[in-house]
């Protein structure tokens, strides 16, 4: 993605993804025409290096996407945050455009197809864990006769980390609007405050 380098901030990607983890799953199709599925993804963090970071993930085995992820294993992931309008109003002049602010994040990344009911259980009890432990209990005290065909309608994978982009696009260097903008996003929807929750992460509340 263009990315000038007011609104690169690599150091919060992990926490983008953990907060806004239904990402949009991007292969070519056998026409060479981006596919999308939207889907849900667990992080898995390396102990020491974000570059060996795992993401897990899965579709229907009947999504054209399961066919095209065993083609093509090189995949796009996007991730996007919270988005919102910003007025012009926040200038101290009027020679201004709106503009829109938001967060995303961007990984290539290679993917691996997880084999074996035990896999596919595996990475549903992580997303379960995350989403809805309660549940858990309820998972494992299904019958296999139901669990198995479920099972067996999902094709699970994990992809590992080749490239991330991330973009916290805050109007960084505009500093006369921040005081006006933090204003105007804490008084707004939840995505505008949620904006105003990242100005304050990255120090543009003072």
């Amino acid at each position: 993605m263009y990315l000038p380098k007011q609104f690169n901030h690599p150091e919060h990607a992990r926490s983008i993804i953990l907060e806004n983890p239904l990402a949009s799953l991007v292969s070519n199709d056998d026409e060479g025409f981006p596919f999308i599925s939207h889907i849900p993804i667990k992080l898995m963090p390396h102990e020491t290096d974000a570059k060996q970071d795992l993401l897990l993930g899965h579709v229907a085995k009947s999504n054209p996407h399961a066919g095209f992820l065993h083609k093509r294993t090189q995949v796009l992931l996007t991730f996007m945050g919270p988005q919102a309008y910003m007025s012009p109003a926040v200038y101290p002049d009027l020679i201004r455009v709106p503009t829109w602010s938001y967060v995303a994040v961007h990984v290539k990344a290679e993917v691996r197809i997880l084999e074996g009911e035990e896999a596919k259980d595996g990475l549903l009890k992580q997303l379960i864990a995350d989403h809805e432990p309660a549940y858990a209990q309820q998972w494992r005290g299904l019958p296999v006769s139901y669990t198995l065909p479920m099972l067996n309608g999902i094709v699970a994978f994990e992809m590992k980390v080749i490239k991330v982009q991330t973009k916290v696009k805050l109007n960084q260097h505009r500093p006369e609007a921040h005081a006006a903008m933090l204003a105007a996003y804490d008084s707004g929807n939840e995505s505008e405050k949620a904006l105003a929750g990242w100005m304050r992460r990255l120090g543009l509340a003072s």
